[in-house]
């Protein structure tokens, strides 16, 4: 029997599956939910390391300056803020908006709101504590692809191939680089270590044989 093929996917993002039956999908959990929506594997791995980087920030912040993070919150939120990125390629949509609506579909309103907000944070306050969503954000902001990388580095390859030589859009850009270096400030003002701690090791170099 020939399989019937999904339904289509909405404005952007991929048709929702099933509901889940928690608001806080394990790891495992979300590694499903991505096969499900049959997320390129490229997307997955930039996913996983900016997980890795916002876990490492959400275990310091409860550790040493005992705020009320959601470790799993944080976790399911990093692994799944690209899962429309791919349908949405080549579109004039929002790829974090669709991501919002495709995990609202799934009953998961909360994790839905912070990928809306992984691409431009929004509303910020240098007090109080530091949120999910600024903790996903920045995250994102320091992988490049899979590398971890400086907000300057990240930035910059942004503006290369996002900004297509409009001073509009690299003005955007632009401004969303100083609004990171906020929230920086915010996380690491409240860490006993700093940026560069999060960094990927540099590889040894190969002997030239």
């Amino acid at each position: 029997m020939v399989s019937k093929p999904r339904p289509p996917a909405g404005r952007c993002g991929p048709a929702a599956t099933r509901r889940r039956r928690t608001t806080r999908p394990s790891d495992s959990t979300c590694r499903r939910i991505l096969d499900d929506h049959r997320v390129p594997e490229h997307i997955r791995r930039h996913s996983g390391r900016v997980a890795s980087v916002a876990r490492r920030i959400a275990r310091g912040l409860a550790e040493h300056a005992a705020e009320p993070v959601d470790l799993t919150l944080v976790s399911a939120a990093a692994l799944l803020h690209d899962i429309a990125k791919a349908p949405c390629i080549g579109s004039r949509l929002d790829h974090a908006r669709e991501g919002g609506r495709v995990l609202r579909a799934l009953g998961l309103a909360e994790i839905g709101e912070i990928v809306e907000r992984h691409v431009t944070l929004g509303a910020f306050s240098a007090t109080g504590p530091v949120s999910a969503a600024e903790i996903v954000n920045y995250a994102d902001k320091r992988v490049r692809y899979e590398e971890v990388v400086s907000l300057g580095e990240r930035f910059e390859d942004l503006i290369a191939r996002y900004s297509g030589g409009k001073a509009a859009i690299e003005r955007r850009i632009r401004a969303n680089w100083v609004l990171m270096e906020e929230v920086e400030t915010k996380i690491f003002s409240r860490l006993p270590f700093g940026p560069d701690a999060l960094r990927s090791p540099r590889r040894p170099a190969r002997a030239r044989r």
